[in-house]
């Protein structure tokens, strides 16, 4: 009788360890994507790494060498990402949300700092970015789990170890090594609107395309700078209409450029200069430029900065646009502030802050429109800035105050005694809101990073849109595509930026010993019961016998 209970309270015992265990061996086959890694002249920036064969720990362990450390998007900071580094953790792994709007707003503030922070600098260690997943989700809230036993007592955390911890292995399945990429290509669009005279003055209107964030296949720009290009389209969209007629045809030449390379110091601007001032026999950009007009990070905000490297003088194209500019927001938006931030250019610097400077370093006066203050904002280069972090209203407004601007500067409204609130463009000439919807929608529907756009058959098919686009309202557009070279490039990518990342969830080898301590204590008891029989049975015939008694 005593054997029998032994034996069955062991085997319930076993039992319900086998029955709450995982299965020994499970894999998950996921996509991740390594963090930017790029040479910028002489500068290196990014992750080195990207080979992983680590187990997955929370950042809350103690300890975190060669370990993969999993985080949320809210849980990364230039902190943790610092200690991982300090304790030379094997890799990062975080996890970002399916839907960004769910985000809390803090944590998007906060990461977005990180972000930038982080990718100022050089690392060996691989950083990836996986979207969440159930999977990926339930492997995280097991390693937190793990982590917040680490308060516990010893006994609780090795019983825990030995008996319900699950472990998870990390594996890139790609060995190979990570090799530079310097055959991309970076494309410029423009195209023109000539104006009723011959040797009409050209005012240039510009904004780069490509967008930037912590790992490129995840960089989707809306805000900076997919906004910008809407307002351009819809710009080339609206004047277009203008000079369709000799009637209202301005004495101005419109020239649009939409730049690649502008998140890598404007680089597809810079080579689109000199093409046009050192190599082209004939350019509007030769002849007499009034101003140019950069747009850059405009779908939010109610501020409205005119970024310039040197003040405005009076009675210059420049002085007498911002004049109209603001008479335009004084009079129908007078809830938008408005304000210039001179900015000289430090030539000791081997980058420039916007992409204005890189004509104004030409001695081509312009200034760039933006509802950011600070040049170096995180807002301009994140994996969160997505369609959900989009305020189309403002978009809209942004795009009729610049047009309206434009106008009036272009007919000289002002001296002509218009009234400050006069709307040039309404009725049919109104910017619509499904044109600005669906431009914003095709621009982030992949992603802009600058390493994709000449490479993934998606990304080539937006640069063909977009060219399409300015064919249907332009004239002599061309298609300008600079290449590198190879012998001293400006910019140098690096392969391997999407990887397969396999996920080996298994229970520790501490189970294992576990179980089979617990079998050989079984056998053990049923050996000890057959050797000493005799014995029990005259013990436990003793013992009835009391009872009876």
């Amino acid at each position: 009788m005593l054997l029998r209970t032994a034996a069955i309270a062991l085997l319930l015992c076993v039992q319900s360890l086998h029955g709450s265990a995982l299965p020994a061996v499970s894999s998950y086959e996921f996509t991740a994507y390594r963090m930017q890694q790029y040479n910028l002249g002489q500068h290196k920036y990014g992750c080195r790494g990207a080979i992983v064969v680590a187990e997955a720990r929370s950042a809350e362990e103690p300890s975190l060498t060669r370990r993969c450390v999993i985080m949320k998007v809210e849980d990364f900071t230039t902190e943790k990402y610092s200690e991982a580094q300090r304790q030379n953790a094997a890799a990062i792994l975080i996890l970002l949300p399916q839907n960004i709007s769910s985000i809390p707003h803090n944590a998007v503030e906060s990461f977005m700092v990180s972000e930038s922070e982080t990718l100022q600098k050089e690392t060996l260690m691989p950083v990836y970015v996986a979207p969440e997943d159930e999977q990926l989700l339930y492997m995280y809230e097991e390693v937190k789990q793990a982590a917040a036993t680490r308060t516990s007592s010893i006994f609780v955390r090795v019983l825990r170890s030995m008996v319900t911890a699950t472990a998870f292995q990390i594996l890139v399945i790609n060995n190979a090594p990570i090799k530079a990429t310097t055959d991309n290509a970076i494309i410029t669009l423009e195209g023109v609107l000539l104006g009723a005279v011959e040797d009409a003055p050209t005012i240039v209107i510009a904004a780069h395309y490509d967008s930037y964030g912590l790992a490129p296949w995840l960089s989707y720009g809306a805000d900076s700078n997919a906004g910008g290009v809407t307002i351009l389209i819809e710009l080339a969209r609206l004047f277009q209409k203008l000079y369709s007629s000799p009637r209202t045809r301005p004495q101005f030449n419109l020239m649009f450029s939409l730049t690649g390379g502008g998140k890598y110091n404007f680089l597809g601007t810079k080579r689109w200069i000199e093409e046009n001032l050192d190599h082209a026999e004939s350019s509007l950009l030769h002849d007499n430029v009034a101003l140019v007009l950069c747009l850059d990070t405009l779908a939010n905000g109610d501020e409205l900065y005119m970024h310039v490297s040197r003040p405005p003088k009076p009675d210059t194209p420049m002085q007498s646009f911002i004049q109209q500019l603001e008479e335009v927001v004084s009079s129908r938006f007078p809830w938008v502030k408005v304000g210039l931030v001179h900015k000289k250019i430090n030539l000791v610097e081997s980058t420039v802050a916007w992409e204005h400077e890189r004509y104004s370093l030409r001695r081509i006066l312009g200034f760039t429109l933006s509802h950011l203050e600070d040049p170096k904002s995180e807002l301009r280069g994140s994996i969160l800035d997505t369609m959900s972090k989009v305020d189309f209203r403002k978009l809209k407004r942004n795009g009729i105050i610049i047009a309206e601007a434009l106008a009036r500067y272009m007919y000289n409204l002002s001296d002509k005694g218009s009234p400050k609130d006069v709307q040039v463009f309404k009725g049919q000439l109104d910017i619509q809101d499904s044109r600005i919807s669906s431009l914003m929608s095709f621009l982030t529907s992949v992603p802009r990073a600058t390493q994709l756009l000449d490479k993934e058959p998606s990304h080539i098919l937006l640069v063909n849109s977009l060219e399409h686009e300015f064919k249907r309202y332009l004239q002599q557009v061309h298609r300008h595509t600079f290449r590198q070279d190879k012998r001293d490039p400006d910019i140098t990518f690096f392969d391997q930026m999407s990887q397969p990342i396999v996920m080996y969830r298994v229970k520790p080898a501490a189970f294992d010993l576990f179980l089979g301590g617990c079998i050989a204590a079984y056998l053990g008891i049923v050996y000890y019961a057959i050797q000493n029989f005799g014995f029990l049975y005259t013990k436990l015939k003793a013992a009835v016998k009391t009872k009876h008694h």
